[in-house]
């Protein structure tokens, strides 16, 4: 007994064959995340370390250098790169596809932990984050209210941030433009040699001062009691009555030598939204982290803390990736319900029976469902590449049911032959052809389990979700399909006289067409060859990209002043442009955010929905490039949201590194060709990221007589 026989003797077993295999596929796409593409970025952690007051060239050779020897020792490094600046050294490891995140860190931090002995003793506590630095935010907030800066900043960073960085998959959440509270104690100098004082005397008296200092406890029979002796200070007045030292006698406060200020720290970032400042709280997740979900959680987490705020802060979220990926998913959702909508359709504008129809569609959302079951096993995601594969195997997999429905709705029309018989006949005749056309689909994406590197990535849940789409419905048709068709199927009574005609007029056409081109085969072949190689030259026309650059409503510019540029200069610079940009076509509102370097600003431009702009994106940031032609000191560069990476310094097509002993005279090569490229007609936002360090004013001790003095 064949298994076409078994199944239409045994309807029981087929249906509960099938709905168990769509019940899985149901409750799997349930638990199926959701994300633009498959997961590709590498496993990337950032080493942070201050040293205040060290130069670049300092932080370069005691601290990078140290760091950059242990590190470059971890299996699996693909690339390490550090920026240096003022007292502070980022350290970015990136490494090869397959090493795990939580793996990667834990290594890290051994390393780190090993090389702390050789790092000098004022450096503070090395920070490690499991994310890339460089990656854009995911999730970008901006903290309202009728409140203060230094209100909303508190708010912001004792309150928000905390909240945030707990969250499952968030890898770094950095606050900029906010002004937190600060003690300032300005000293008088005049008082301070009057009384034989130096500034390091009143520091340490401050500092002695102000600590908290654990007692132990007090055993009391039964019962025990901690001891603590507070000391922090909080308020002005606390700070004003430390007493520094005593003169005859008499004790000399901070408040007789300095003016003790409750204010705010020096400003070394601003964010702005609607031409006012703000606070804006940047997400990035970890590397490896789905994007859809980190944003959930997130959500989540701001819903929970809201109650407990102050009441009218605002959170206004000027960034959500989840709203494109959202977008594209539910589009590519429409379309594969439309596609198999449409293929039912020409379906039954052919074999001309409805019972015929629904045997042949239910092929459809038989075999995608429980491909759902495949991708949950698998930890594949809801993304672009699955759900393509998904909408391409519509059409393959109504191609076995239709063989089959077809020849069993042949013999039942044609050779008049019962219902039964004819399912398992017509079935175990074409049997053989539906499985070599199955499997033969099947096999083009075996290659796909060899690939390497990105390619692997996003080509492998593409083929695997096809090949087992393309299974399940070889299974479908060989079962569920003749299962039906021996019951739902019957003899027509003939069709109308004009719809035969229509049927008789295509066959005449076809079978004319058939019979030239057998008459003419040399005809055909040379026409066929010409064809080909007409190609050829198209092609090379065709641009080429591994991925497209989407729509997403938003991109980002990138500000560079010159060295030296203050915070003041540079928010007049970028309010300036922000101010002009607003002004193009298509733009909704910009933020400029100064946040890395106060010479350094990103500016988010945020876009007009689709529906009310005729403007794609690239037409807009064209626009915008032509508005910032009069800013070219600045060097405005356009970055589009980057899939892979979305690093600054990954969003390059096209990226010269140059490598020599001196940095002055290399910098002087970048800027000329620098020059050279700018000139190019086919290259656009060309920069060269030379930095030189900022102006400084250097002051030589003459150690001979100082000493004498």
């Amino acid at each position: 007994m064949s298994l076409a026989e078994f199944c239409v003797r045994r309807p029981a077993f087929t249906t509960v064959l099938i709905m168990s295999l769509v019940v899985t596929g149901v409750f799997s796409f349930r638990d199926l995340s959701v994300d633009l593409l498959p997961q590709a970025d590498p496993a990337t952690v950032s080493v942070n370390v201050q040293l205040p007051g060290a130069s670049p060239d300092e932080m370069s050779s005691s601290v990078a250098e140290p760091l950059e020897q242990a590190l470059s020792g971890i299996a699996g490094v693909d690339e390490i790169a550090s920026r240096l600046g003022v007292g502070s050294a980022r350290i970015t490891v990136r490494f090869v596809l397959e090493r795990d995140i939580n793996e990667a860190a834990q290594d890290v931090r051994e390393k780190v932990a090993g090389a702390l002995g050789s790092l000098p003793p004022q450096v503070e506590p090395p920070v490690i984050a499991k994310a890339d630095p460089e990656a854009q935010p995911i999730f970008t907030i901006a903290v309202g209210g009728p409140y203060d800066l230094r209100t909303l900043t508190e708010v912001a960073d004792k309150r928000v941030r905390r909240a945030l960085e707990a969250v499952n998959g968030v890898g770094e959440v950095t606050v900029a433009g906010g002004r937190a509270r600060e003690i300032h104690i300005d000293l008088d100098i005049e008082k301070l040699s009057a009384i034989g004082l130096s500034a390091a005397q009143v520091r340490e008296a401050i500092a002695s001062n102000n600590v908290e200092i654990p007692g132990g406890r007090i055993d009391q029979g039964d019962a025990e009691v901690m001891l603590r002796t507070p000391g922090r200070f909080d308020r002005v007045e606390e700070f004003a009555q430390i007493v520094v030292t005593t003169e005859g006698g008499t004790p000399i406060r901070v408040a007789d030598i300095a003016e003790v200020k409750d204010t705010e720290e020096e400003p070394r970032t601003s964010a702005f939204l609607d031409g006012q400042r703000a606070v804006v709280i940047d997400v990035r997740r970890q590397s490896g982290q789905n994007t859809i979900r980190v944003i959930e959680d997130i959500r989540q987490a701001l819903g929970d803390l809201q109650p407990t705020l102050p009441p009218d802060l605002t959170f206004v979220y000027t960034r959500d990736d989840s709203r494109f990926i959202y977008a594209s998913i539910t589009s590519l959702e429409e379309h594969l319900i439309l596609g198999s909508l449409l293929a039912s359709l020409v379906v039954l504008l052919f074999i001309r029976s409805v019972p015929a129809m629904l045997i042949s569609a239910l092929a459809i959302p038989a075999s995608l469902i429980a491909t759902f079951t495949l991708m949950r096993v698998m930890d594949f995601t809801l993304n672009t590449m699955t759900l393509l594969g998904l909408t391409l195997a519509v059409g393959i997999v109504i191609d076995d049911a239709i063989v089959v429905l077809e020849n069993v709705f042949r013999k039942i029309d044609e050779e008049g032959l019962p219902p039964f018989r004819a399912a398992v006949d017509g079935t175990a005749e074409v049997l053989l052809a539906v499985a070599a056309t199955s499997l033969s689909l099947v096999v083009i994406f075996l290659p796909v389990a060899f690939m390497t590197g990105y390619a692997q990535r996003f080509i492998y849940p593409f083929g695997v979700t096809m090949a087992f789409a393309i299974l399940v419905s070889l299974l479908v048709s060989v079962t569920l399909t003749p299962m039906l068709g021996a019951r739902m199927l019957k003899r027509t009574s003939g069709h109308k006289a004009s719809e035969q005609r229509f049927y008789r007029w295509i066959d005449a056409g076809y079978t004319r067409s058939l019979r030239w081109a057998l008459a003419h085969r040399a005809a055909i072949v040379g026409v066929s060859l010409v064809t080909f190689a007409a190609t050829i030259p198209l092609a090379q026309m065709v641009g080429r990209s591994f991925l497209p650059t989407e729509d997403q409503g938003e991109f980002e510019i990138t500000v560079d002043a010159p060295e030296g540029t203050s915070l003041a200069g540079m928010e007049k610079i970028v309010r300036a442009l922000g101010m002009k940009l607003e002004g193009v076509p298509g733009v909704a509102n910009v933020m400029p955010t100064i946040f890395e370097r106060v010479n350094h600003s990103h500016l988010l431009v945020k876009l007009d929905p689709v529906e009310d702009r005729s403007l794609t994106q690239e037409d807009v940031a064209m626009h915008a490039r032509d508005t910032m032609s009069s800013y070219a000191a600045y060097r405005p560069t356009v970055i589009f949201k980057q899939a892979i990476g979305g690093g600054e310094s990954n969003n390059w097509p096209i990226l010269v590194n140059l490598y020599g002993p001196d940095l002055t005279t290399l910098s002087g090569y970048a800027l000329r060709l620098n020059e050279t490229l700018q000139a190019l007609p086919q290259l656009i936002d060309v920069k060269a990221r030379v930095n030189l360090g900022n102006p400084e004013i250097r002051v030589a001790v003459d150690r001979q007589r100082a000493g004498d003095l």
